[in-house]
């Protein structure tokens, strides 16, 4: 099972919404929509789900082109962000809502609803209504009617993103067994590149209405293609800055460090350095050694980790590192880059080394 898109794109009014899109999205893993909010994630969904027309292109579900079906034709399944449940009616009839729009037995029906509810915990809340649940409950509810649907297609459109951390932990960890071997492909939007990680699967990144690049998430992760790319799949934001190259050594502003392997073999010029703020130390170590010294702006304490935003050769620069750290805003701090985790780009934008 395969859902294929095929130079895909949305016009309103004029407007490019959504650039002409081609991808293949498979079953068997997470397929990840990542970008900032705007960047085309439900849009995109949307058309895949038929909800919204499409300017040209098609769809193609296991090879079917489904372009101009209806979505009750689809055989798919969405779940929105918002607890998107019927208040009028049970747990137990919100759960079976399309089985029996879809015809189907009631004793399959009754089986189908007790294995979701079962997975989801919703056991003891079959006969309440929406309104007596939690947040959480109300997700698990959309999530089990998702499941016992048994669709081709399953569209997450960033369904944690309104639950507190501890349900947004708990839900993430248990998605990935809810759609094991159900022979759906998923498909999940999330503006959150941790996110991405913890799924898994593979990810297109997204921004102004087009993919930036597709492809395995830890791959892209570690060898992001363009400048926009590596941007995307970072949070916090990427930290970039124009560097020069001479011989073994690139050189930004007054610092300079020596490079190997696939930098030092670039040709001398102008290039874009990015390092993630993960790889900007307080602290100097073996692999961190080359110094910063900027003025910091803000910082932030969030659980085990303390970032800082500082000012470094007229750039807004970010570290990002384990423990509480007292900066203070104002204040001068070097803090101290790993050189080996530097990534460099040409000036068009596209990855260099």
């Amino acid at each position: 099972m395969a859902l294929e898109l095929k130079n895909l794109s949305k016009v309103v009014s004029g407007v490019t919404h959504i650039k002409p899109t081609t991808l293949t999205l498979k079953k068997g893993h997470f397929n990840v929509l990542l970008g900032e909010t705007g960047a085309g994630k439900t849009s995109l969904i949307k058309m895949m789900a038929g909800l919204d027309p499409i300017a040209s292109g098609q769809i193609l579900m296991d090879g079917t082109d489904v372009t101009k079906l209806t979505t009750q034709k689809r055989k798919i399944s969405l779940v929105h962000q918002f607890f998107v449940n019927y208040p009028h009616m049970t747990v137990f009839d919100n759960i079976a809502s399309p089985l029996r729009v879809a015809g189907m037995a009631k004793s399959e029906i009754e089986d189908r609803v007790g294995e979701a509810a079962a997975i989801l915990k919703l056991g003891p809340m079959l006969h309440r209504r929406p309104h007596e649940l939690s947040g959480g409950q109300q997700q698990r509810c959309a999530l089990a009617r998702a499941i016992a649907k048994d669709s081709q297609a399953v569209f997450l459109d960033e369904p944690l993103a309104n639950l507190d951390y501890k349900l947004r932990e708990e839900l993430r960890e248990l998605l990935p067994e809810l759609f094991a071997d159900r022979g759906a492909v998923v498909v999940y939007a999330t503006s959150e590149p941790e996110e991405a990680l913890l799924l898994g699967g593979e990810t297109a990144l997204m921004m102004d209405g087009r993919v930036a690049q597709f492809g395995t998430t830890a791959d892209i992760y570690r060898a992001p293609a363009t400048l926009t790319a590596a941007a995307i799949f970072s949070d916090p934001p990427i930290n970039h800055a124009p560097v020069v190259k001479q011989g073994n050594q690139m050189v930004m502003g007054e610092v300079r460090w020596s490079v190997t392997g696939d930098a030092a073999a670039l040709a001398d010029g102008s290039y874009s350095v990015a390092v993630r703020p993960n790889h900007i130390l307080p602290n100097a170590t073996d692999q961190a050694n080359v110094a910063l010294t900027g003025r910091i702006g803000v910082t932030e304490l969030s659980g085990s980790e303390s970032s800082a935003h500082f000012e470094f050769d007229d750039h807004g620069w970010v570290s990002l590192a384990h423990g509480a750290h007292p900066y203070e805003i104002g204040e001068n701090h070097t803090f101290y880059m790993d050189a080996d985790a530097c990534l460099y780009f040409a000036p068009d934008g596209s990855r260099a080394a």
